[in-house]
């Protein structure tokens, strides 16, 4: 149905044969030339991300010491992450969201390792509780929430 929506919005007179499927979502980090290595590093000693997969520069020059890394993909709290050098994109950010059962401790371990805390006020209840935002040495932003309560009336809330 889905597809025949799509064609007839498209003024197309024929139904779309093959369904689209996507299977994961993958965000893209971009850093600074050549601060690949010392993101990934950071995120797995602030998050605990384990990489999972890698790429590097197919040739290397003589008076480096190790192969410089373009990308690589991180496992972070269920989801795959990409950290890429930038190419021909612009650095920026990409807020993420990271759930926790300590938001002070998140935003300390992160802060000890080299991110700034952003001043945010904290939210109520209804809006997730606690929460805790810091930027990392490579201009992205990491929002911790604590977990949102259930109630038996609720049942399964969505924030």
């Amino acid at each position: 149905m889905a597809q025949e929506d799509v064609a007839a919005a498209n003024g197309a007179t024929t139904a779309v044969e093959k369904a689209v499927t996507f299977t994961a979502y993958k965000p893209q980090l971009i850093v600074e030339a050549h601060k690949v290595g010392d993101a990934v590093a950071f995120y797995k000693a602030v998050f605990g991300a384990v990489e999972t997969g890698r790429s590097l520069y197919p040739k290397r020059k003589a008076d480096q010491e190790l192969p410089h890394l373009v990308s690589s993909e991180l496992e972070l709290a269920g989801t795959t992450v990409v950290v890429s050098d930038v190419s021909d994109a612009k650095t920026g950010t990409m807020p993420a969201i990271l759930e926790t059962d300590d938001v002070e401790a998140a935003v300390a371990k992160a802060v000890a390792a080299g991110a700034v805390k952003v001043e945010e006020e904290v939210g109520g209840e209804g809006e997730g509780g606690v929460k805790g935002k810091v930027t990392d040495p490579f201009g992205f932003t990491w929002i911790f929430v604590a977990p949102a309560k259930k109630s038996e009336e609720e049942g399964n809330k969505e924030v």
